[in-house]
């Protein structure tokens, strides 16, 4: 059998993939779902860099992989353009953008007293309705039934009692275990094979490095502030599923409690990420650059992105076997429950145990809540919307 070539580095593709992302990253606000629609616009409609199977392949793959699905996505069509660097140059291009404005944002912060403005009493207001707007939408899909929907229910419990990053890691653990026990089986479904040439060994070093940096950098954390950032920042890119707004309740578990920043910087820095296009994961830029400045924002966005490309050059030369066994799927159906509750969790704290303190924050959130549900209007204008009104209204 004729063995696959992996593709070579080639410079025009390699610039052309780094132009075409950053212009998305100028520009595709509205979430995970919204990025994945201006992926499919640009790269399929388009370009047809690639076909509807293929794209709808890498899509199913990154939705059931930890991390940020349309970083994921992207990453791994710049990999099938041009090379590794390809996927590099995508991801360059469509995270720089928000990353530096978000970045930016932490240094407008520093020297302030994050309780006083009041614009800023409204983005607090806002991420209650963004994340509510979120559990309602995760719960609809990822909870249909009885059984994920007590999983979900259970989760945010031992959430509230215990709120740690241990104990959300181990739910995730938990539930993977109790869906591939007792959640119900679904039924096996036919794919393609995955449309990125890989090599299995390549995959298995990616793995290999990816478990190796998880259980080797804790051990090494204590010898310097800039590692322990770096492996906190990674540890929450391995293991938040669901992507978006579930790194809310990872992160705020890893740098509130230890008391790198407040509860208050660190919600200010959530609004803020509405407000910006490209991957809400950028939200580790902000909450680095608070750390450290424009290194710790540096070292923070490539630890929370750096398990994507691990994962997404471990996965794809098995992917198509994977993803056709029920009990991959039960699992997957387990965490994703599990996730919906640690999300409900975060919406009460710290979310609205932060934002809300009197009727009017109440109204204020119900006012933004319907405009993102049932007005459909764009997170983004929401949160200046509401800064808006908190400096008027606080």
């Amino acid at each position: 059998m004729k063995r696959k070539e992996i593709p070579s580095m080639n410079v025009p593709a390699l610039f052309e993939v780094l132009r075409v992302s950053f212009k998305l990253g100028l520009t595709s606000f509205g979430g995970p779902v919204a990025h994945l629609g201006y992926f499919r616009a640009e790269y399929v409609e388009k370009r047809k860099w690639l076909d509807e199977r293929a794209f709808a392949d890498l899509v199913a793959l990154c939705q059931v992989l930890p991390g940020p699905a349309s970083s994921q996505v992207g990453i791994a069509i710049g990999m099938m353009r041009a090379g590794w660097l390809g996927g590099v140059a995508s991801w360059i291009g469509f995270t720089m953008p928000s990353a530096i404005l978000l970045a930016v944002f932490a240094w407008l912060l520093q020297g302030m007293d994050a309780g006083e403005p009041s614009w800023l009493h409204g983005l607090l207001v806002a991420a209650v309705a963004i994340v509510a707007q979120a559990v309602w939408g995760m719960a609809k899909s990822l909870t249909p039934d009885r059984p994920r929907a007590t999983l979900a229910v259970c989760a945010a419990i031992v959430t509230l009692l215990w709120p740690s990053a241990l104990v959300q890691i181990l739910l995730i653990l938990a539930a993977g275990l109790i869906g591939w026990t007792w959640l119900a089986k679904p039924s096996v479904v036919n794919v393609q094979e995955a449309p990125l040439h890989l090599s299995k060994r390549g995959a298995v070093l990616c793995l290999l490095l990816l478990a190796a940096c998880l259980l080797g950098l804790p051990w090494v954390r204590p010898t310097s502030p800039l590692l322990a950032e770096f492996d906190s920042f990674f540890r929450v890119g391995s293991l938040v599923f669901g992507g978006g707004h579930v790194v809310l309740p990872m992160l705020q578990a890893e740098v509130v409690p230890t008391g790198w920043i407040t509860e208050t910087q660190f919600l200010a820095g959530y609004g803020a990420a509405q407000a910006v296009p490209g991957p809400l994961f950028t939200f580790a830029s902000y909450i680095g650059a608070i750390l450290a400045g424009w290194k710790g924002a540096v070292i923070a966005t490539v630890a929370i992105f750096l398990p994507s490309f691990l994962l997404v050059g471990g996965s794809l030369p098995f992917w198509s076997t994977l993803r056709g066994m029920p009990k991959v799927q039960a699992v997957l159906n387990g965490i994703n429950a599990a996730v919906v509750g640690i999300l409900l969790a975060a919406l009460y704290n710290p979310v609205w145990t932060k934002a809300i303190r009197e009727p009017i924050d109440v109204a204020l959130a119900l006012l933004t809540f319907g405009l993102l549900v049932f007005w459909k209007v764009p997170a983004w204008v929401v949160v200046l919307v509401c800064g808006g009104i908190g400096s008027l209204l606080y």
